[in-house]
């Protein structure tokens, strides 16, 4: 008899950590596991600051999926459509050849997009920080600024090269703000034609306070940090217009700047988009066992789904952290084993653990199970969860052994020129116009089905 094909979609926390627990739980001749992943690694997304700061070089926070898993058979390439009643899915290899793949049970863990919103100039000249080429992009244009400021002889070129705006007051925008200022202070040494006065880092957000998650008074430890360290921090505003030398807030200043990071949310992967499916605030809607109730042998995790917190009273949702992606994609693969050996399945719950956030060098907060830490002691919690949680033993070593020669040997602040030439926008990292219509979804379902 032919074993019930398992099909996982998406190489993240929550796929990696599914497609991990299905191949030690069940028998080869139990099931047929499969993951469709752009990439041959699940990204460790919350030190990609450190990577853009020069800290971590880009292989250390990419764990190798085939280092992780043994016997799943790996496609390279994205999904791009679903059709779940005729249990179909649509990949895009990297290739750029389109198949359909058929499925008894499918894992839906595609992760976020970087959320973006109808404001002029955004599309053209913001940068994200969601992917490791990002990353590595940002790190060579904010070292490229450098060397153009001190290059010219034109002072306002000067003045909006040595301007960087970072917009988002979360995690993802406060850590890259923290590490980037870090870097471009430490690399003034070797750039003696630069006025350190005109080099100013702002980090803006329309929330009224900076990482509210944290509480009151570690948020304020925060911005306290980050003002000393010269940090120009502005909530309650937003960007109002980016263009290719200025960008305007909303509180109508118009700074000269050739640089905006921006880290202000993320928003489910269009595939959900894909699909006749619930959805709560563009996330899947799925049952507290992570699964989608309207279709047979369909689960949904991650950044992705909106899965009920069952750790809170009010009806909330899981936020979209790598902590609970982690969690949900083992909960989701033992709920599938109980679906193949049937067996009752079992709700998600997972209380978080806390927080932490590396501002880099020896600045940092931290809150693990509840307990508020500040500066050396927090650092030392931040880089051990960080550790702890990564997934191979090569990973651990490779991050270890960066951060300490960083900090004996410092920074080269070498440009690798690359992706020099090539606009980098946000749609260009992270292909979000690469998925199909409905109706063409059920075109490929269709003609898959005419084969067999």
């Amino acid at each position: 008899m032919e074993r019930p094909r398992i099909l996982v979609v998406g190489g993240g926390f929550a796929g990696l950590e599914c497609a991990r627990r299905l191949e030690r739980k069940l028998a080869p001749t139990e099931a047929q596991i499969t993951l469709v992943a752009p990439f041959s690694y699940q990204l460790y997304l919350p030190l990609l600051p450190h990577v853009a700061a020069g800290v971590l070089t880009p292989q250390s926070v990419a764990v190798s999926l085939r280092r992780s898993l043994r016997r799943t058979d790996i496609i390279p390439g994205g999904a791009i459509g679903v059709d779940p009643r005729a249990k179909v899915c649509v990949i895009r290899k990297i290739t750029d050849e389109v198949v359909a793949e058929r499925y008894d049970y499918l894992v839906l863990a595609p992760g976020s997009v970087t959320r973006t919103f109808d404001i002029p100039g955004l599309s053209e000249y913001a940068r994200g920080m969601k992917t490791l080429a990002e990353a590595t992009y940002v790190r060579d244009h904010v070292i490229a600024q450098l060397d153009l400021a001190s290059a010219t002889l034109d002072q306002h070129e000067r003045e909006s090269r040595l301007q960087f705006v970072v917009v988002g007051g979360g995690y993802a925008g406060t850590e890259t703000a923290a590490c980037l200022q870090r870097l471009t202070t430490a690399a003034l040494k070797r750039y003696p034609r630069l006025d350190p006065r005109l080099m100013k880092w702002h980090l803006i957000d329309i929330a009224p306070k900076l990482m509210p998650e944290l509480g009151d008074h570690l948020g304020s430890r925060a911005l306290q940090i980050l003002r000393k360290r010269g940090i120009d921090v502005s909530l309650g505003v937003s960007v109002a217009e980016v263009g290719p030398e200025t960008v305007k807030f909303t509180d109508g200043r118009v700074l000269p700047s050739r640089t905006l990071i921006w880290t202000a949310g993320v928003a489910a992967s269009p595939l959900i988009g894909t699909m006749d499916a619930d959805t709560v605030r563009g996330r899947i809607a799925v049952t507290a066992e992570l699964r989608v109730p309207q279709f047979e042998g369909l689960f949904a995790l991650g950044d992705a789904a909106a899965v009920p917190d069952l750790a809170k009273d009010d009806g909330a949702v899981c936020p979209p952290t790598a902590q609970h992606a982690a969690r949900q994609g083992k909960r989701v693969a033992e709920n599938l084993i109980a679906t193949l050996r049937n067996q009752p399945l079992q709700p998600y719950f997972h209380k978080d653990l806390g927080l932490v956030v590396d501002l880099g060098g020896k600045d940092a907060v931290s809150k693990p199970v509840h307990v508020e830490m500040t500066g050396v002691p927090a650092q030392l919690v931040a880089r051990g969860y960080h550790l702890m949680a990564m997934r191979t033993n090569a990973s651990k070593f490779r991050v270890g052994a960066n951060w300490l020669l960083n900090a004996t040997a410092g920074d080269d602040f070498v440009r690798t020129g690359f992706l020099a030439r090539q606009p980098a926008r946000l749609q260009d990292f992270e292909y979000t116009g690469a998925y199909l219509t409905r109706d063409q979804v059920r075109e490929h379902a269709q003609a898959l089905h005419a084969k067999h």
